[in-house]
């Protein structure tokens, strides 16, 4: 890809363009193609975490709009644009249901809103999860959300880049305190079962800036859902949050590494 935008940082890479690749996306630097392969290098089934991981948050977008009748959505750190994003999941059940996406990364913020433009009901806003505040209080949020009523939020992939010292515990607990009885939060992350993989993976994240907690213990991802009615069959591994069709090789053991789950506001 050439560097048509002076914002873009080609220099290191980015997580929504790495999860892109691994994802057989088109949107992505030299610099994010060798992270990926170096991922690829520690744990050969990168690829496949990442399928698993967009594969939830498409069976936990139907359970908001289908199961749980909610009719908006912020989806944060929502990532490049694929097949199967949260709002055609979304709307192919409700057509009126109301997106917003939530990104800081200028490539995901231009092609998100080329693809949204003739959808009123969706729109695409800049945004980083560290200040929750400022997501809740932006003024295009307020527009399209009604947040005197149940929303689902969506945290697909990115507390899994927040550091310690960033509080993500913190960031949850602003983030539920501020949205009304019957909404629902989304978490999903990578997890370190115990095996030296999920270690050796965490490692390459630290080294090209993605982090240094990506593979948080599944305890200490627990208490994202604290304070909310855990919704069956709780937080675990992504691919055994009711499977369907469209979940990848379900068998694989490296599926340990993911986790997902939902949390209803009393």
């Amino acid at each position: 890809m050439s560097d048509s935008n002076a914002a873009i940082d080609t220099s290191t890479p980015s997580i929504a363009r790495v999860y892109d690749y691994l994802l057989g996306g088109k949107h992505y630097y030299d610099v994010d193609r060798v992270a990926s392969e170096a991922m690829i290098d520690a744990v050969p089934e990168t690829t496949l975490l990442a399928a698993a991981n967009r594969s939830f948050i498409r069976r936990a977008t139907r359970f908001l709009v289908g199961e749980a009748r909610i009719e908006q959505i912020l989806d944060v750190g929502s990532g490049l644009p694929s097949a199967g994003n949260v709002h055609e999941v979304a709307q192919e059940i409700n057509p009126n249901i109301r997106v917003v996406y939530v990104d800081k990364d200028p490539i995901v913020l231009a092609n998100g809103r080329a693809l949204l433009t003739a959808n009123d009901n969706t729109i695409v806003i800049e945004g980083d999860l560290r200040d929750p505040n400022a997501i809740l209080d932006h003024p295009e949020v307020k527009q399209l959300l009604d947040f005197s009523k149940p929303i689902g939020v969506i945290l697909g992939g990115i507390l899994m880049h927040i550091e310690d010292e960033e509080d993500p515990n913190a960031i949850v607990t602003t983030i539920r305190d501020r949205i009304v009885s019957g909404s629902y939060i989304v978490h999903s992350g990578c997890a370190n079962p115990g095996e030296q993989r999920a270690a050796e993976l965490n490692e390459v994240f630290f080294q090209f800036g993605m982090g240094s907690k990506c593979f948080r213990p599944y305890e200490e991802q627990a208490a994202y859902l604290d304070q909310l009615e855990v919704i069956e069959p709780g937080l675990v591994p992504a691919n055994q949050w009711r499977p369907s069709y469209d979940f990848p090789d379900p068998t694989n053991t490296a599926h340990g590494m993911v986790i997902g789950g939902i949390g209803r506001k009393p």
